[in-house]
């Protein structure tokens, strides 16, 4: 199976801060042991073997994350009762991808959160965000 020695998901079996909840024949369901995150219950669907981003994934694995994804979300509703998901991918660096292992965030959103309301596109759309120059086409 293609692994990275150094990468945290290719083996999580043996990270002991992070923990597989759900499993299938490609993917991992993977939680933090610590709480370390913000928002309880925030968890990643990553593939078992190595893969960069998100578009190297093969048509099985896609298959096996929405499998992944629906039974996430089944555990996450049971246990947290979140009011809302926030799902995403980052791909490079500049997206802020620091572990190069494909992975999707699960992360379940509250409506007590002080910034509920405010998902993905509220920071992308901020003036800050805007870029000074644009490539023409």
């Amino acid at each position: 199976m293609a692994y990275e020695e150094n990468c945290p998901f290719c083996n999580p079996e043996k990270d002991t801060e992070q923990n597989i909840v759900f499993e299938n024949e490609t993917c991992y369901f993977l939680q933090h042991n610590l709480q370390q995150d913000v928002l309880e219950g925030c968890g990643v669907i990553v593939p078992k073997k190595h893969r960069v981003h998100a578009f190297e994934l093969t048509k099985e694995e896609w298959n096996d994350t929405y499998e992944l994804l629906q039974s996430a979300k089944e555990f996450l509703d049971g246990k947290y009762s979140p009011n809302g998901y926030t799902l995403g991918w980052n791909v490079g660096e500049v997206s802020n991808q620091s572990i190069m292992h494909s992975h999707l965030h699960v992360i379940p959103r509250y409506s007590d959160e002080p910034l509920a309301g405010r998902g993905i596109r509220y920071w992308l759309k901020q003036p800050v965000n805007k870029r000074e120059t644009r490539k023409q086409q």
